[in-house]
């Protein structure tokens, strides 16, 4: 398994002083995925939980459901030891109407739309409807998430650069937490899980996010029916457009004990006038 942090040599200042240290940094390497010996995509990532990371980008893709649909999944030598553990290789059921993976793609650890050319192909592909979940959340509640998520991410503590994704439940019970240098990385893996767990659709869950709430983010929320999703920072406008397509609730600027409510505000249950809670 490849390493999730790694020392570098730095020349730090401080203080008008200058002092040669080690620093630890997050890893990120290349990780190509392939469906039956094909290659898909290739996404840049931090090591670890490499198949949650290939299921989850499948589901996200609309490819796969249930975890009935993939058969397994292994890493590829190729001839090559130095890259073991880069290449996934996943092996889905019969029965998975496999897409023309013709047009293969590169997805940078900023980038996550992987190959949607339009809103309409994530209208088609989406599996769960969302609109019908009753779950409802504190404002108290969402404010908070934020600090859970942080306490949480081991590799950022070290390194301070990682982003995370934390799925939670709507009493604010933390379900699964993963870290990548990739914003979209860390939402896919926690998404793996959740599939290999057999929880799709995530009715009653929250999913936080420790950057800013993009299109793509939005859309995996929406393939595995995540009702609910927290993000630190700003959305985009493609994303509350798509929040409030697929009836999911999104928040973001979700820190110092306020937040915007984009979409779905109806799911939160908002402060009393003159109560103290979230500054909403």
């Amino acid at each position: 398994m490849g390493r999730r942090s790694d020392r570098r040599r730095v020349v730090r200042l401080r203080g008008g002083s200058a002092t040669a240290r080690p620093d630890t940094l997050a890893v990120e390497e290349p990780m190509e995925i392939r469906v039956g010996g094909r290659q898909v995509a290739v996404t840049m990532r931090t090591p670890g939980d490499d198949f949650e990371l290939a299921a989850g980008f499948l589901l996200s893709e609309g490819v796969i459901a249930m975890p009935g649909d993939v058969v397994s999944a292994r890493y590829c030598v190729d001839g090559r030891p130095d890259n073991h553990y880069n290449v996934v290789d996943v092996t889905l059921a019969p029965h998975v109407d496999v897409p023309d993976f013709a047009r293969n793609f590169y997805v940078s650890s900023s980038c996550g739309v992987c190959g949607k050319d339009s809103l309409d192909k994530v209208r088609t592909a989406a599996r769960w409807p969302v609109t019908d979940d009753p779950v409802r959340v504190s404002a108290a509640l969402l404010a908070g998430l934020p600090d859970l998520l942080r306490a949480g991410q081991a590799v950022f503590e070290r390194t301070g650069g990682l982003h995370a994704a934390g799925l939670f439940t709507a009493d604010g019970e933390l379900l699964c937490l993963r870290e990548d240098v990739g914003r979209h990385n860390a939402v896919d893996k926690v998404l793996g899980w959740a599939l290999g767990a057999g929880r799709l659709p995530l009715r009653g869950c929250v999913l936080q996010v420790s950057g800013r709430a993009s299109f793509e983010l939005v859309q995996k929320a929406w393939m595995a029916g995540v009702p609910v999703m927290s993000a630190v920072s700003a959305p985009s406008t493609l994303a509350v457009d798509l929040a409030t397509e697929a009836g999911i609730t999104l928040a973001g600027f979700v820190r110092d004990g306020g937040m915007n409510i984009y979409a779905g505000a109806a799911r939160v249950d908002l402060p009393a006038p003159g109560e103290r809670s979230a500054q909403v």
